[in-house]
């Protein structure tokens, strides 16, 4: 929201824009026939003195409040009478990291929900961002030699822009696994070096360099594992210590020679009928 104050004296009107502290707002507009002014709110970006920052400072604008509809191109046009501009980037909210970031793949990670962004500008001279901070407007987003989309033409070129050449992604993921690749080796032979050299307080890093490689198991393999820790766990249990068990022991001794008698009983009926039964 942008605040307003009005002074009226000797019958005239005047509107005060009430900016943040620190910032300068310039006045945009979407076109000519458009009368209100949507207000950019710009300062020179800084940092603490401790603090490192990914943004060249004496070299970059600080954005607020940049509309959906101005994108980093459009952003760019507007402020390249200052001064050549070197990149704009637009984000959801101010970057706080202090380490340089990784570029961002334009196919791995989502777009951003569209609404009101923070934008940094980045001029080649210093002398462009003194120029605009001195910016007065109104300032046209969209004219006849630059015409900005908006309506069902901008969803339109949206939708074509989200679909992914396959050609382009192909060269990404290429790209991607060779950096991957190289740095898997670069780590693997920096471990290899160090194997078994002490550090500087006399311990040895050790790694599981060397050892042999285990199989995957199968399910045989997994179901003996299991049976032996079956046994093992009955082997430390207290046999026939109370009644009951003795009782349940003897139960499952008598049911075992019944199970036993009636498969002897299945093996010699077979025999006889096969004609091989010879008792003696």
């Amino acid at each position: 929201m942008v605040a307003r104050r009005r002074k009226r004296a000797a019958g005239t009107s005047e509107t005060e824009i009430l900016s943040p502290p620190g910032y300068s707002a310039i006045p945009v507009k979407f076109s000519e026939k458009q009368q209100s002014s949507h207000y950019l709110y710009i300062r020179q970006h800084r940092v603490r003195e401790d603090t490192k920052s990914s943004w060249p400072q004496k070299r970059t604008l600080f954005v607020l409040n940049v509309p959906p509809y101005c994108t980093e191109e459009c952003l760019s046009r507007l402020l390249s009478p200052c001064g050549p501009v070197q990149s704009v980037e637009l984000q959801e909210k101010p970057d706080l990291a202090e380490s340089p970031k990784e570029p961002k793949s334009r196919f791995f990670y989502p777009k951003p929900v569209p609404g009101f962004q923070v934008a940094y500008v980045v001029f080649q001279k210093p002398g462009g961002v003194s120029a605009a901070l001195a910016l007065k407007g109104p300032l046209l987003v969209s004219t006849e030699s630059h015409p900005v989309k908006s309506g069902i033409h901008k969803w339109i070129r949206d939708y074509a822009d989200s679909v992914p050449d396959p050609e382009a992604l192909r060269v990404e993921v290429d790209t991607f696994m060779e950096t991957y690749d190289k740095k898997i080796a670069e780590e693997e032979a920096k471990a290899k070096e160090e194997e078994g050299v002490p550090d500087e307080e006399g311990w040895v890093k050790v790694t599981r360099r060397g050892r042999r490689p285990v199989l995957p198991r199968t399910e045989a393999a997994s179901l003996r594992v299991l049976e032996k820790e079956r046994r093992k766990r009955a082997r430390k249990e207290l046999l026939n210590f109370y009644a009951w068990q003795h009782r349940e022991t003897k139960m499952e001794h008598l049911a075992q020679l019944r199970k036993k008698f009636e498969e002897d009983k299945q093996r010699i009926e077979l025999m006889r009928a096969q004609r091989k039964f010879r008792p003696y």
